[in-house]
């Protein structure tokens, strides 16, 4: 296999100049890049990209911390974040933890080693003051609305979303509510959030009536028969595709949903869109601009 030295031999160049080629510097004359590309050609050499990044201070590469990548939500938010890279000739490096916060500082402890350019991160398994130190290594981008100075995040308006969404539910006549949410409230603020606008909007809800631990399609099939036995008639779920496998095994008179999915459509009941893909695509563009910011989402609730 070619290497520099090969191809500054048979140019008659030293290596220095081959290098300063390879690496795009500026102030070489053209007749030598040509000739030096030529050679390259001729002898099948392929330049390692690593080492040129490398040597441009940049990996080209961002790491994106997630809880899994088999739900809707983080599907998403994934889509607008890797089409936004590719515009860019980024790499998106997936960094799963399953919520683990162990995990997850192996992944920061990687950026500051200068592995990844930066980090987006889709869902925190640490508490938000946790981050402050990593924010000296490179841009951290959340998306979720972090207390944090010098943090930049694209974010969801949770709460309003939330609220409008069980507000119409009580307009549809709902008695008793029943919710599926995913981690406990002891490790997710969401679920706090949740739980609270709940007993708002309905004074008398009932804190059993959430199915716990509720992330995938499979899980619904467990709701629908949790909610039959406590007799819930409107239900507030966590997902298009949970809210689909709940709705064909329990249909009650109203379900609301999140992300708006073609699964809503075709079966004919409300959710709530977020945008996921756009707070995906702004979260890259914060970290390519470097600019440091705060942005809210705005969303829209599809009644059916």
């Amino acid at each position: 296999m070619a290497n520099i030295r090969d191809i500054a031999k048979k140019t008659g160049y030293s290596v220095s100049t081959i290098s300063r080629v390879i690496n795009e510097y500026p102030y070489i004359k053209e007749e030598k890049r040509q000739r030096v590309l030529a050679v390259m050609k001729e002898l099948n050499y392929i330049p390692n990209k690593t080492a040129q990044n490398l040597s441009h201070g940049k990996t080209k590469n961002v790491g994106v911390i997630l809880p899994f990548t088999n739900h809707a939500y983080y599907d998403q938010l994934l889509s607008g974040i890797i089409k936004e890279a590719f515009l860019h000739s980024y790499k998106i490096t997936l960094l799963p933890t399953n919520y683990d916060p162990a995990l997850e500082q192996q992944y920061l402890d990687q950026f500051a080693a200068k592995e990844f350019d930066g980090l987006i991160i889709t869902t925190m398994a640490n508490k938000p003051q946790f981050y402050e130190e990593y924010l000296a290594y490179g841009p951290i981008i959340f998306c979720q609305d972090v207390n944090l100075e010098n943090a930049s995040c694209v974010f969801i308006d949770l709460e309003s979303s939330l609220y409008e969404a069980l507000l119409y539910l009580k307009e549809q006549g709902i008695k008793k509510l029943g919710i599926t949410l995913g981690r406990s409230k002891k490790i997710s603020q969401d679920s706090v959030l949740i739980e609270r606008l709940s007993r708002k909007v309905f004074p008398d809800f009932d804190a059993d009536n959430i199915f716990w631990d509720c992330f995938s399609a499979e899980d619904g099939l467990q709701a629908a028969t949790f909610f039959a036995e406590r007799k819930v008639d409107g239900i507030l779920a966590n997902g298009d595709e949970v809210a689909a496998v709940i709705l064909r095994n329990y249909p009650t008179p109203k379900i609301v949903g999140r992300e708006n999915l073609l699964i809503s459509e075709v079966m004919n009941f409300s959710s709530i869109d977020h945008h996921l893909k756009d707070c995906g695509r702004q979260a890259f563009q914060l970290f390519y601009q470097g600019t440091q910011e705060k942005i809210c989402l705005p969303y829209k609730l599809i009644r059916r």
